[in-house]
């Protein structure tokens, strides 16, 4: 999400994590080409409830956070990175004892070790471990299986996080994942992550000091076969290259990269697919106005197409996006600056154009259309479609905006917060 501060974490590969600063509550699940159904009340939620799980006292400024291993493996590592709003916002890790802050220092070559362990292991499948975390800015708490996760430091000091699109990454062939949070003096704000890619499930529980609960369960054990499956089945059916979202490793499949990260090192990959959908948009809004809801300082912005670029008043002027821009969110039209009324309708029209509501009818977005209409069109981000159509509440953060919502809408990027968090309850495996 943009709203993390990351920029001083160094990756192999910069993503892009929008966010709409859109935070709500409450949601439905996704039907492949159907947009969003309930959620199927046979789906259980095996993540411990958080009423189940033992509160342990933490020191002042402290959380606890329960991990909880829901693999078959006994052979899990979780790592908890971020930005120590304590300390100058340096990069920092929690170490192995669950407790420790390591701090790394510049090194004076890139690539340099860690000089401190920070894996914690879960334990066998089952097992809880409980941790305490400082207040921290970019928090991700990454999990990996069977394997221990390499990370590398540069000068600044910068953290080399592991990496899903560069093959001479150490973890390259490694299977993992990660949910993102922040925890400041303000709340703990945190949710589960699809943007980049998909592979072992993940689930996300917070209780505050009254005792109250909210979870995103993520995807069920199954939930990974599910998505490869189904994205083998789409790319039979239109002949696009979703099925080259699909890494695999020994012959198994091991992560589902996103339609953006396919365009790392394949710039073309995606050609001329939403050129029909672009053409029917600037068809259709170029004998009727379209009203883009900033749901920010600038309103509701009215506009229309003239000499082929969409116009909105003190947004400026918008070109037509291609397949990178839609699937990037931040290139082409989509890229932002320092006009903020544009930077305001960006979120919310790449939203709409990769969940496919441009044609249906109404004039405003996102207002006007809800999760049940998204995602309808034959051509969509069928990523994204196929991410929220397993999950178990069909919440997930599935492309870069994905948490754009309508005036009093519900919540689709799998996100919970509060302002006096207690616990934070993360699972890995969806067992």
């Amino acid at each position: 999400m943009k709203g993390f501060v990351r920029k001083l974490i160094a990756k192999h590969n910069p993503k892009n994590r929008g966010s709409s600063s859109g935070a709500t509550t409450g949601t439905t699940a996704p039907a492949p080409n159907e947009g969003y159904k309930g959620a199927p009340p046979a789906q259980e939620n095996r993540m411990a409830a958080p009423q189940d799980q033992k509160i342990i006292a933490t020191a002042a400024g402290t959380l606890q956070v329960a991990l909880q291993n829901k693999t078959p493996s006994s052979n899990v590592f979780a790592y908890i990175t971020g930005l120590d709003l304590n300390n100058g916002n340096k990069p920092i890790f929690i170490q192995s004892d669950g407790r420790s802050v390591y701090s790394p220092t510049s090194p004076t070559q890139p690539g340099a070790n860690l000089s401190a362990d920070v894996a914690i292991s879960l334990g066998a499948p089952g097992n809880t471990v409980n941790v305490q975390i400082p207040k921290i800015a970019g928090g991700r708490i990454w999990f990996s299986i069977d394997a221990r996760l390499t990370f590398l430091v540069n000068p600044g000091p910068a953290i080399v996080e592991p990496s899903v699109t560069n093959p001479s990454d150490p973890n390259f062939n490694i299977s993992w994942t990660f949910c993102e949070f922040t925890y400041n003096d303000a709340q703990l704000f945190a949710n589960i992550s699809y943007v980049d890619f998909v592979s072992v499930p993940v689930g996300i529980a917070l209780t505050n000091a009254e005792g109250k609960s909210q979870s995103v369960p993520g995807m069920p054990a199954s939930g990974f076969n599910s998505v490869i499956e189904q994205l083998r089945a789409q790319a039979q059916k239109d002949g696009r290259p979703w099925d080259k979202l699909i890494y695999e490793h020994n012959g198994k499949p091991l992560r589902a990269l996103s339609p953006n990260n396919l365009l790392v090192g394949n710039a073309n990959v995606w050609g001329n697919y939403w050129d029909g959908y672009v053409d029917a948009v600037w068809n259709r809004f170029s004998s009727q106005d379209i009203i883009i809801n900033t749901q920010a300082a600038a309103g509701n912005l009215r506009g229309r197409i003239y000499n082929n670029m969409l116009s909105l008043g003190e947004a400026g002027t918008f070109s037509r996006p291609n397949a990178a821009d839609i699937f990037s969110c931040s290139t082409g039209p989509f890229a932002t600056g320092s006009n903020q009324a544009r930077n305001a309708v960006i979120p919310r029209l790449a939203a709409a154009f990769n969940r496919s509501t441009l044609l249906l009818g109404g004039d405003q977005f996102p207002n006007g259309h809800s999760p049940q209409d998204y995602y309808k069109d034959a051509t969509t981000n069928h990523y994204a479609r196929i991410v929220h159509q397993v999950q178990r509440d069909g919440r997930g953060y599935a492309f870069p905006y994905d948490d754009v919502v309508p005036d009093g809408g519900q919540d689709v990027a799998g996100t919970v917060f509060d302002g006096s968090p207690r616990l934070f309850t993360v699972s890995v495996g969806g067992g």
